[in-house]
């Protein structure tokens, strides 16, 4: 109870060493026929901000640079993934494992929707039944040769963020916020719960920054002014994002059409991932 997972501040012997071991004892062994090269954390500190849509800009950004990208749908109450993608059809498995769903550029995608029997069936299940689905997820699906997966988490910091953290061998997060000051507060706390758990923060996507009229041509700030710059310069992250409100794009997640967006905003973070085997 209490424990920081940095064994190096601890006076307790609990079986651990040095805080990178102890990390390891925590994961679970991925299905033995998937290959996945990356894996890329994408959270919130709340709600409503777009987390959803940048995984799915982000894995459509991933393919059409040439990487072989998939999304693991983490948030099991609010699964949004599918209907972004056009996926309505359901898992199917073999003796070896789950195989997830293949869109239409070839993004491998996985969400409870399904497996439920209506994708509109609500799962009312508690936090441990939850975080044990995320991780089979991780263990019973078959991933195959991909680059960069995308994780797209619940908001906050309980039960699942903090399970997929310690369970899942994840190589860095990517934080989605958007202007106002309060959301500015709950960032801060995702960015220390990777600190502690001692993942990379790879960069910041602020969403619906600003509006930029069509008619005028100028930027409107309709959230307030953006503070994502001031919090990246205090934990030393130095890619910020700013994506300003688009209706075609929400037109795009809202018809599953998301694998037409084609905008480079996402290039210069995507670059910085080093792929290797």
């Amino acid at each position: 109870m209490g424990c920081t997972h940095n064994c190096s501040t601890c006076s307790h012997h609990c079986g651990g060493a040095e805080g990178e071991q102890s990390k390891e004892d925590f994961l679970v062994k991925a299905n033995d026929l998937t290959h996945v090269k990356k894996m890329i954390a994408v959270v919130s500190g709340k709600g409503g901000v777009g987390k959803s849509s940048v995984t799915s800009m982000l894995a459509v950004a991933a393919q059409n640079k040439g990487f072989s990208s998939a999304i693991l749908d983490a948030d099991i109450t609010g699964p949004s993934i599918p209907k972004a993608f056009g996926i309505h059809e359901k898992a199917f498995g073999t003796d070896s494992g789950i195989y997830p769903a293949m869109t239409s550029s070839g993004i491998e995608v996985m969400s409870i929707n399904m497996l439920l029997e209506n994708e509109t069936d609500p799962v009312i299940w508690r936090g441990p039944v939850i975080a044990g689905t995320v991780k089979q997820f991780w263990t019973d699906v078959i991933w195959q040769d991909v680059d960069m997966m995308f994780i797209d988490m619940p908001p906050g910091t309980g039960d699942v963020p903090l399970t997929v953290f310690q369970s899942l061998p994840i190589d860095g997060i990517i934080v989605v916020t958007s202007p106002q000051d309060l959301v500015s507060m709950v960032v801060e706390k995702a960015v220390k719960m990777a600190e502690k758990m001692f993942i990379p923060v790879l960069g910041i996507v602020e969403n619906m920054s600003y509006f930029l009229c069509p008619d005028c041509n100028k930027k409107h700030y309709i959230f307030g002014k953006s503070h994502v710059n001031d919090i990246a310069e205090k934990y030393n992250i130095s890619n910020v994002i700013k994506l300003p409100i688009n209706p075609e794009l929400a037109r795009m997640c809202d018809e599953g059409l998301i694998e037409n967006y084609s905008g480079s905003e996402f290039d210069q973070l995507l670059n910085s991932v080093s792929i290797t085997d």
